[in-house]
C-alpha cells in the first residue's frame, strides 16, 4: 500500500496539533496547578490537601488520580464496541468527531470551575479525558491506512511533533495570561487559568476541522447482514482477538506495552502534582519545566524513530524502558528545583519516543486488514486499562503512605515487567524470522 499524499498526512497530524493542547494545558500544566491551588488550605503552620467529594475525604491528588482512572476505565469499556461498529459501518470519522466535540465542550465548561463548583470540575475533567482518549482510538487507527509500513515510524513521529508544537504555542499564550494577567487587564488571578481552559476547548475543536476535512471517509468492512449493530460489533471484536492470539509477536508486544504504559502514562499524568506538592515548585517555574519537557519530546520522537531504523523497534523500546526505570529511581531522591529540571529533560527525551515508537510498532506488526479501528481498539484498551491500574495504584500508595515519592518508586515494578516482556517479544520475533527464512 502506498503512503497517502502530503496533504492527507499533514491533515492527520493536525489532529495531534489540535488535541495535544488538552494534553498539555489540562492534564499536565495549568489545570493540575490550578486544581492544587484551589484545593490547598493553609491552617496556620499546617498545609492541607484534603477535599470532600461524594461524602468522603480524599487527598486532592488522589481524587484527581481516581478521576482520571475512572475516565480511562469508561473508555476501555466503550472503545472495543465503538471501534468494531466503526469498522463495520465505515464511520470512524463520525465517532472521532463525537469524542472531539465532547472533550472540547468539557474543556470550555471548566471555565466555570472553582472550589465552590468542585463537582463540575471533577465531572468535566472526566468528560474531557473521555473525549481525548475516545477520539484517539479512531485517530490512531488511520495510521496503517494512510502510511506504508516503511513510513509509519516517521509519520507517527510527525504526528507527535505536530502535537507538541501546537500545544506549546497555546501553552505560551496561556502562560502569559497566568503569569502576567495585568498585561491583559485581568484583575482576578483565578480568571486567567479558567480562560485557558476555554481556549483549549476552542483550539481543539477548531483545528480538528482540518483533519476532518482531509482524512478519507471510512469503508465498511463488509455488507450489513441484518444483525443488530451491537452484535456485529462484538462479533468483529471476537474475530480480532482470535487473530491476535495466533500472532505470538503481536500478543507479547501488547503484554509489554500494557506493563510499561502503566508507568509511562502515570508519570506523565501525575508529574505536575508531584512537582508542586513534593518539590514545592512554584507555578511559574513548574510551567516552564513542563514546557521544556514538550520541546525536548519533539526531538525525542524523531531520535527514537531514527534509532529504530538502525537497531530495530524492540531494542530501542527496551532502552527507553530502562531510562524510565532510572528516572523513577532518581525522582524518589530529588529535593531541589535543578534536580527536577534534569529529570524533566530526561522525561521529555523518552516521553515522545516511547509513545511514537509504540504506536508505529503496533501498526507494523498487526496484520494487513480493513478492520484497523478494531485492531487499534485492542491497542487502545491495553493502554487505557494500564492507565487505570497505574493511576489507581499511584493514588492508593499515596493515600496509604501519605508520601507521593513512594508512589513513584512503586512504578518501577511495572517498567521491569514491561522490559522483560519486550525481551521475550524480541526473541519471538527472531524465531519468527528464522522460520520465515527456512520456508
Amino acid at each position: 500500500m502506498p503512503t497517502a499524499s502530503k496533504k492527507v498526512i499533514n491533515g492527520w497530524a493536525m489532529y495531534d496539533w489540535a488535541n495535544s493542547a488538552y494534553n498539555l494545558v489540562i492534564t499536565t500544566t495549568i489545570f493540575p496547578a490550578y486544581y492544587d491551588a484551589i484545593t490547598t488550605t493553609n491552617n496556620g503552620s499546617a498545609v492541607s490537601h484534603k477535599v470532600r467529594f461524594l461524602g468522603t475525604e480524599f487527598e486532592s491528588a488522589s481524587l484527581y488520580n481516581y478521576t482520571i482512572a475512572a475516565a480511562y476505565f469508561i473508555i476501555a469499556l466503550l472503545s472495543p464496541i465503538l471501534s468494531s461498529i466503526a469498522d463495520y459501518k465505515g464511520n470512524k470519522k463520525s465517532f472521532m468527531k463525537f469524542f472531539c466535540y465532547l472533550g472540547g465542550l468539557a474543556c470550555c465548561l471548566l471555565f466555570w470551575f472553582t472550589i465552590d463548583t468542585l463537582y463540575l470540575g471533577i465531572i468535566c475533567c472526566m468528560l474531557a479525558a473521555i473525549g481525548y482518549c475516545g477520539s484517539l482510538v479512531f485517530y490512531n487507527s488511520y495510521l496503517p491506512e494512510i502510511a506504508a509500513e516503511k513510513d509509519q515510524d516517521r509519520i507517527s513521529a510527525k504526528g507527535f511533533a505536530f502535537g507538541y508544537t501546537g500545544s506549546i504555542i497555546l501553552q505560551l499564550v496561556c502562560f502569559l495570561f497566568v503569569m502576567e494577567p495585568g498585561w491583559f487587564g485581568i484583575k482576578d488571578p483565578s480568571f486567567a487559568p479558567q480562560l485557558s481552559f476555554l481556549l483549549v476547548g476552542i483550539w481543539w475543536v477548531s483545528f480538528a476541522q482540518i483533519a476532518f476535512a482531509r482524512l478519507p471517509p471510512g469503508t465498511p468492512a463488509k455488507q450489513n447482514t441484518g444483525n443488530n449493530i451491537f452484535t456485529n460489533g462484538f462479533t468483529e471484536l471476537k474475530k480480532v482477538w482470535k487473530i491476535v492470539k495466533q500472532m505470538p509477536v503481536l500478543k507479547t508486544f501488547l503484554l509489554s506495552f500494557f506493563f510499561y504504559s502503566m508507568g509511562v502514562q502515570t508519570v506523565m499524568l501525575a508529574a505536575t502534582l508531584f512537582a508542586s506538592q513534593v518539590i514545592g515548585l512554584p507555578t511559574g517555574k513548574l510551567i516552564i519545566a513542563l514546557l521544556l519537557i514538550q520541546i525536548v519530546a519533539i526531538a525525542g520522537a524523531y531520535i527514537m524513530a531514527k534509532l529504530s531504523q538502525n537497531f530495530g523497534n524492540f531494542r530501542v523500546l527496551m532502552l527507553v524502558v530502562l531510562i524510565w526505570i532510572t528516572i523513577c529511581i532518581a525522582a524518589f531522591f530529588i529535593t531541589t528545583e535543578m534536580q527536577f529540571y534534569i529529570i524533566a529533560v530526561s522525561v521529555g527525551l523518552v516521553m515522545g519516543g516511547v509513545q511514537s515508537l509504540s504506536r508505529s510498532t503496533y501498526g507494523k506488526i498487526m496484520p494487513q486488514t480493513h478492520d484497523t479501528a478494531s485492531f487499534f481498539s485492542f491497542y487502545d484498551v491495553t493502554e487505557k486499562i494500564a492507565i487505570v491500574i497505574g493511576m489507581f495504584s499511584f493514588g492508593l500508595v499515596q493515600q496509604i503512605t501519605g508520601d507521593m515519592r513512594n508512589s513513584v518508586l512503586a512504578l518501577i515494578v511495572f517498567f521491569i515487567a514491561g522490559f522483560i516482556a519486550l525481551f521475550v517479544t524480541l526473541q519471538k520475533e527472531k524465531q519468527e524470522r528464522v522460520l520465515n527464512l527456512a520456508k
